[in-house]
């Protein structure tokens, strides 16, 4: 049973709906999020990265920092930048983006049910970005932004989603990457009882992104717990979520970058991966792959389509194996091009390798290669059923497997604890 509740949301005040919300804090650097705030200094990452508000040079987990950004957050709800709602909601939250829209609903999900394995994840969280992320929740006492979950289809919600939509939103906006971003209020008790019974009718649900957002929040609900007043468990015991429908939802690839590959050449790169993969040139005709088994690989002389002679999961189907890491398509190219040929053990922390997301289009990928990478690999997207069917057995997905688009904004909806 996932508990999933209403909450009264501090959002942005009328007219400032386009101007406060903001990408979340960790698709950028913090030189572009200055060159951001300093052009707009009612930008949420004002607060969400606070060394914005302080000279460039200062450590960005000083003391200081996260002192600047509760400040700022406090201050901007004593001057009714942001407003939080009269009563108890669910905010239906749509996004727009190239015709595609998804429409989740924002509330609170519980930190018990992240400890249970109700809420599932795929992938590890490192410590220094996890401590980040406690330190400036613990510092705002609020989640500021939202972690994106899924679930699996459910016919009561969309009904109402769907009778909410044709009315008037609260918020109507555009914002960065011409995302459409619309918010409609759902207070009235029935409803609210029908979207708590849908998702506590569901034995789970699952990240689709924020892992650390999420254990950061977790994590802040069990210092609390220690030391603070346990009426009020109910607000720091849950966190700020948005939870979509798995199919209304898109994942993007998430493509590899090698940036030095010692004294390899292409020539015997070519020679290795024929091995397990049929290789054909395609020249400068990008190649975007069109099935899992399918790589696009991007060297200096151009373009090659690499498809996998062996069906990963038809051998282990024969096998009787079942492991649903195992045939992801970038389990495979680590298992069969990362590590035996250019000796990349762990992604995580290999300086050799890079990764660029699928937003950024495969001229991206020529770029990085043209100005000096040694070659680049375009992999066809995790589908949101492998994200499901590893979170369900209990694994982990390679790190940077899925890019999901469009991102939530931070900012639009908060909540205090």
């Amino acid at each position: 049973m996932a508990d999933i509740r209403p909450f009264r949301a501090y959002r942005p005040a009328r007219g400032y709906e386009n101007r406060i919300p903001a990408l979340p804090y960790d698709v950028m650097s913090s030189a572009e999020a200055r060159e951001i705030v300093r052009e707009n200094p009612l930008s949420f990452l004002a607060v969400d990265r606070a060394e914005t508000q302080l000279p460039e040079g200062t450590d960005l987990y000083s003391d200081e920092v996260y002192a600047a950004a509760s400040n700022l957050l406090h201050d901007w709800i004593r001057q009714e930048l942001l407003v939080q709602d009269d009563a108890p909601a669910f905010y239906i939250y749509a996004q727009t983006m190239n015709g595609r829209t998804q429409t989740g609903i924002a509330a609170l999900a519980s930190a018990d049910d992240y400890e249970r394995g109700i809420i599932r994840k795929h992938e590890n969280t490192r410590a220094d970005k996890e401590q980040d992320r406690i330190r400036h929740v613990d510092a705002c006492s609020a989640h500021t932004g939202p972690i994106f979950l899924a679930y699996r289809h459910n016919d009561r919600i969309s009904e109402i989603q769907a009778a909410h939509m044709q009315e008037a939103p609260v918020c109507d906006f555009i914002s960065a990457g011409d995302v459409r971003n619309r918010v409609w209020l759902v207070t009235d008790p029935d409803e609210v009882a029908a979207i708590q019974q849908a998702f506590a009718g569901m034995d789970s649900v699952y990240i689709a992104d924020g892992h650390h957002r999420c254990a950061s929040a977790v994590r802040v609900a069990s210092m609390r717990r220690g030391s603070a007043d346990p009426a009020q468990d109910g607000e720091y015991g849950h966190f700020l979520c948005v939870l979509f429908p798995e199919d209304e939802l898109e994942i993007m690839d998430y493509n590899r970058v090698i940036l030095d590959a010692g004294d390899l050449t292409e020539e015997a790169l070519l020679e290795r991966l024929s091995e397990d993969y049929e290789i054909t040139p395609a020249g400068e005709s990008q190649v975007r792959p069109d099935h899992k088994g399918v790589v696009g690989l991007y060297t200096k002389s151009g373009w090659y389509r690499m498809e996998l002679r062996e069906d990963p999961a038809g051998a282990q189907e024969n096998s009787g194996a079942s492991d649903p890491v195992a045939i992801l398509d970038v389990s495979i190219l680590e298992k069969k091009v990362l590590q035996p040929i250019f000796g990349i053990e762990d992604v995580r922390t290999d300086r050799r390798i890079d990764f660029v997301g699928g937003i950024r289009g495969l001229g991206e990928l020529e770029r990085r290669v043209n100005e000096g990478a040694f070659c680049a690999f375009a992999m066809y997207p995790t589908s949101i059923q492998e994200l499901f069917a590893v979170a369900d057995a209990g694994l982990l997905m390679p790190p940077k497997s899925t890019w999901f688009e469009p991102k939530l904004l931070s900012g639009l909806f908060i909540h205090t604890f």
